[in-house]
């Protein structure tokens, strides 16, 4: 679990991206590195619903390959049930279109914030990603704040409020960050 503290088998720190300076939460254990971000937006300028964004690197030092599976997310004790995301809702059946949030419409993937390539979705969470050995893979999945008011602002700006916590199983492992609201990144416009 990262909380800033190491062990003879795994460590936790925070780094900070050199372009961006938004800290980057890391976990290591046995060869496996996963590291994570997680930024917010919200759902629409007439709503104070706010989707966040977990976006997870998992990097394979090993010689063996990896299996990546979704984990869950937890806002101040309430679960935070992911999203039907897709690139798309073009091909799906028409009751269907309005559950499915597209890739192309939420600002933390538009804007590069968040990874279009691998993601998981509530409609196939039991998608298994498999990483090779010395090899790297981004996935990103989204989740709706399961708060109604998730957000404090001040003259300095809007941050989310209490603590996120975000897990990832990797080979059977959790591996859980948990964010205090002022490090989650404000990814919308």
């Amino acid at each position: 679990m990262w909380d800033g503290v190491s062990s003879a088998n795994a460590s936790s720190s925070i780094i900070l991206d050199p372009l961006t300076g938004r800290e980057i939460h890391k976990l290591t254990s046995g060869g496996v590195e996963v590291s994570s971000v997680v930024g917010y937006e919200r759902v629409s300028l007439n709503t104070v619903f706010k989707l966040l964004n977990y976006t997870t690197t998992i990097t394979n030092n090993t010689d063996s390959e990896l299996s990546v599976r979704y984990g869950g997310a937890i806002v101040d004790g309430h679960t935070a049930l992911p999203l039907w995301i897709a690139l798309t809702n073009k091909g799906v059946k028409k009751h269907d279109r309005k559950e499915i949030w597209e890739l192309s419409k939420m600002q933390c993937f538009t804007r590069g914030f968040s990874s279009k390539e691998n993601f998981f979705s509530a409609d196939n969470l039991s998608k298994i990603f498999t990483i090779h050995p010395r090899t790297a893979l981004t996935i990103s999945s989204v989740t709706m704040d399961p708060r109604l008011s998730s957000t404090l602002c001040s003259v300095e700006g809007c941050h989310i409020t209490g603590t996120i916590r975000y897990y990832i199983t990797v080979n059977s492992r959790d591996y859980v960050f948990v964010w205090p609201g002022r490090s989650v990144v404000y990814c919308g416009e």
